[in-house]
């Protein structure tokens, strides 16, 4: 179950009717899930437990009609294919992906193989797809690189605007987080600026964070329910070798920003992350990327072709910001909090199992403190 199902409120803001980052208009999110095998680990045979997730920003030829965005980085131990023309440009240009951490290759070329086919491959243009990782080789068959072209085509063609299935799915398959079964998950803030209210939606893609340091609305969690009542699924030395986790947050808003304000925006995902007791440690790969729907109809011409000069954008007033910004910081952390208790416990390669956090177990908790729901 998800949190609000629980009766878990994190922050004081008010969801969307989805909670989730379809809640901004036009957004559509897919998964393609790739689970199989089980027993030793056999290099390019499995066990399989990967996949890969797209997020299309609107109904349109993004390539065609980009839009605003900006960036942030926590800590670089990472990938997020694309970002140096996204801070050049201020534009995105291409649906995002996000997979494991050897397969970003292949489902950057998928993405530029769907927009050549989308936009016919006699134009001359360029082609800079937005692909972020992070590393599921605690339970998958990393190096056997086993997320190909048609997995990406699959993930698109499940683009959704409805509810975004969220755990153990698309590129969250085999992610691990707070030493507990992480993954896919997403969630969203109504934002009250003025006298309009705009829409936050956040994915993550959650394999970060120890499990000393979980915390939920300021209760240890990690710390009452240690690795002698839930096992951690590796030791630490072990999760070290590979990395120490990841996280992948992808912010998106209708309000009319523009890039600098949505580097900002993204920037404020961090303190959702931090809330929950992570602190992006050296080889963590923690990367944020938002965009916004608020200025739709820039246009992005091919070599040789002419268009309009100037395109008239709108810019929000930093008066009223301030509530996009509680919207982007509670959306993340509710949506790793979500991926959490939606992923059930999983047995990847070797035997090794990543268990996941029990829902019953963490209202139990919650409420001995009193704390099911945020106080100030």
């Amino acid at each position: 179950m998800r949190a609000r199902e629980l009766g878990i409120e994190l922050g004081l803001g008010r969801p969307g009717p989805l909670n989730a980052i379809t809640d901004v208009a036009g957004v559509r999110v897919g998964h393609a899930t790739l689970v199989e095998g089980e027993g030793p680990l056999r290099a390019g045979r499995g066990p399989i437990r990967t996949g890969v997730t797209v997020v299309v920003p609107h109904e349109g030829e993004i390539s065609e009609e980009p839009l605003f965005a900006g960036c942030h980085r926590l800590n670089g131990n990472g990938e997020l294919t694309g970002l140096e023309w996204i801070r050049e440009s201020g534009l995105l240009t291409s649906p995002i992906a996000l997979t494991n951490t050897h397969s970003v290759g292949v489902v950057r070329d998928a993405l530029a193989r769907r927009e050549i086919e989308a936009r016919g491959s006699e134009q001359l243009y360029w082609s800079l797809p937005v692909v972020g990782e992070t590393w599921d080789g605690c339970l998958n068959d990393v190096n056997g690189q086993h997320v190909k072209a048609e997995d990406v085509t699959a993930a698109l063609a499940a683009a959704a605007d409805g509810p975004v299935p969220e755990g153990s799915v698309g590129g969250g398959t085999g992610m691990i987080c707070h030493d507990f079964k992480g993954g896919s998950g997403t969630a969203s803030r109504l934002a009250d600026c003025g006298d309009e209210t705009f829409t936050v939606g956040v994915l993550v893609q959650a394999n970060h964070g120890e499990r000393a340091r979980f915390q939920v609305n300021g209760v240890p969690v990690g710390q009452l329910l240690g690795d002698d009542v839930v096992p951690v699924p590796v030791t630490p030395e072990e999760r070290a070798a590979g990395g120490a986790g990841s996280i992948i947050v992808v912010v998106a808003t209708d309000a009319p920003l523009l890039p600098v304000q949505l580097s900002r925006l993204a920037h404020r995902a961090v303190l959702g992350i931090a809330l929950l007791g992570a602190c992006g440690g050296t080889y963590s790969g923690d990367l944020m990327l938002a965009f916004s729907t608020g200025n739709r109809g820039l246009k992005s011409m091919a070599y040789g072709q002419s268009g309009p000069i100037r395109f008239p954008v709108e810019m929000l007033s930093l008066t009223y910001i301030d509530p996009l910004f509680e919207a982007a910081v509670e959306a993340t952390q509710e949506a790793i909090l979500n991926a959490m208790l939606q992923a059930g416990t999983m047995t990847g390669r070797d035997g090794v199992t990543a268990y996941a956090l029990d829902g019953g177990v963490l209202v139990e908790l919650l409420d001995r403190y009193g704390r099911r729901r945020f106080r100030p």
